[in-house]
């Protein structure tokens, strides 16, 4: 077999070396893709005493405010968290007076029943009743104050903490 070459026919191409990986430069963290270029090279100069003085200084400034910060969000929470469980015993204890409350009145109320039941005359269930009225009054009164004193104090225990805390934070603006 005879292979021709006409004139027009492009020639054959010559063989072509294989293309080498340009060499990269290791660095303790990371290869770089990219062959070193001059022209992305970062130039080497003196940072200044005064501008890493500076940032020092300002880093410095950044810790302590972050301190600062981190100090007041944790008095908070902790704040909270007393909050919330005086509150919370208080709540229960307010419920347990409501419940005695309760108690006192319908034991009250059912020995009056039985007391009306013995009664012979229209005037004996008279007095009964005017007796009993007087006497629920009375205890209802003293319940009623009873409740509003515990209310008070209860409100004072849960909202003094927070009171302090929030002179506390306007006496330390006003010192900085």
């Amino acid at each position: 077999m005879s292979v021709e070459i006409s004139p027009e026919a492009p020639a054959p191409k010559a063989a072509q070396k294989p293309r080498v990986a340009p060499k990269t430069t290791k660095t303790a963290s990371a290869v770089s893709p990219f062959p070193e270029f001059e022209a992305f090279a970062m130039p080497k100069i003196e940072v200044p005493a005064v501008v890493r003085e500076m940032t020092e200084k300002g880093i410095e400034q950044a810790r302590d405010a972050y301190a600062k910060v981190k100090n007041a969000a944790e008095e908070a929470t902790d704040l909270l968290e007393d909050t919330f469980e005086t509150s919370r015993q208080g709540v229960v204890e307010f419920n347990l007076k409501a419940i005695d409350a309760a108690k006192a009145n319908t034991d009250a109320t059912f020995s009056f029943f039985k007391d009306l039941m013995a009664v012979k005359t229209v005037a004996e269930a008279i007095e009964l009743q005017s007796t009993f009225a007087r006497q629920q009054f009375d205890a209802l009164t003293a319940q009623a104050k009873d409740m509003q004193e515990f209310a008070t104090k209860l409100t004072s225990d849960v909202t003094s903490p927070v009171k302090d805390a929030v002179e506390k934070s306007f006496k330390d603006l006003k010192a900085a």
